[in-house]
């Protein structure tokens, strides 16, 4: 099993797990914005594999974890995690060419050496991301409220093995279903 954690930053409301393979290609503003700036080009990366949103819809930092399973040994939250968990996406489908990258989608360039990479062998994987509620633990935070180190993280992202090459995969952007309140 492999896990990568760390703080991460957006100011676009949206952090994504990427393929460099795939947008190899995107090197300044104007190429990013020719396949990522709208929606409707993000699902269009989303179906393809080489995309998947942490759609958060605000700025700020966050910890995220990766946890990268096998099919012996699958990626799952951990007992403190599944206590403050909050929600779940469906799973999307991930093509890697051997790494992935986690980062604030405007990031997603060849240029910016921003993010978590992700050693993940070449395939197809099946990504489910999980929104934590790392704030109502107690005792993870400072006297200023910011997270302690040891807090958990506010999205972990779990990446196993495709299981089954027919399975349908979510391609919505937004990456969690609206809950009625």
């Amino acid at each position: 099993m492999v896990e990568i954690a760390g703080v991460m930053r957006t100011d676009s409301g949206m952090f994504g797990l990427w393929s460099p393979a795939a947008f190899g290609h995107v090197s300044d503003y104007d190429s990013w914005e020719a396949e990522l700036a709208d929606d409707e080009d993000i699902a269009r990366h989303l179906a393809a594999g080489a995309f998947v949103p942490v759609n958060i819809g605000f700025d700020g930092d966050f910890k995220i974890a990766v946890r990268v399973g096998s099919s012996a040994d699958p990626a799952e939250l951990t007992d403190r995690e599944r206590g403050y968990l909050l929600m779940t996406s469906d799973p999307y489908v991930f093509l890697s060419a051997g790494v992935a990258v986690v980062s604030g989608i405007e990031y997603v360039h060849t240029l910016a050496d921003i993010g978590l990479q992700v050693p993940l062998p070449m395939g197809r994987w099946c990504v489910r991301v999980a929104l934590i509620q790392s704030d109502k633990e107690p005792g993870q935070r400072d006297e200023q409220g910011q997270p302690l180190p040891s807090a958990l993280p506010a999205f972990t992202l779990l990446i196993n093995p495709e299981q089954d090459p027919n399975s349908t995969y979510r391609t919505s952007v937004a990456t969690f279903e609206q809950r009625a309140l």
